[in-house]
């Protein structure tokens, strides 16, 4: 037999012709665990997109308050929508989380925070307070001052 791709030479089995080699596979997605520390990277990417878009949207407010009654309330319509709802509190836990991420970033430019247990105590910190500033953000703009949009 001649050593290639489709025979065996000293050591090897043959195979069948049309048969692939099996390969190794590498972690499906579903049972790969991420790191915190990498989901905070991501997440601190993606909320900077966020932010981008929800500009667009803070830009709208702006506008329509300038262009007049109905133009605002054109837009009030669509901010006090549930969908509106969400992309509001989007846009204020993006901004929170990528503050906080940045925060974090920060500390690591002055070489604090490199530390594995240090790292993944900081990623989940930042997680809970961005989730805990936006909620609260979003309690006091609708109970407290505005009283519900």
């Amino acid at each position: 037999m001649a050593d290639g791709p489709i025979g065996g030479g000293a050591g090897t089995q043959a195979r069948p012709l049309g048969r692939p080699r099996p390969r190794p596979l590498s972690p499906h997605i579903s049972i790969y665990r991420w790191p915190i520390t990498m989901a905070a990277s991501i997440l601190h990417r993606l909320t900077g997109v966020a932010l981008a878009g929800g500009t667009l949207f803070l830009a709208w407010w702006l506008i329509a308050a300038a262009s007049g009654p109905d133009a605002y309330d054109m837009f009030l319509g669509v901010a006090s929508h549930p969908v509106g709802w969400i992309i509001l509190f989007g846009f204020v836990w993006s901004l929170s989380f990528h503050l906080l991420n940045g925060i974090r970033h920060l500390a690591w430019d002055l070489g604090y925070g490199f530390k594995v247990p240090t790292a993944r105590l900081t990623a989940a910190l930042v997680f809970g307070l961005s989730l805990a500033i936006a909620v609260a953000v979003f309690a006091y703009g609708f109970f407290g001052v505005g009283g519900g949009l």
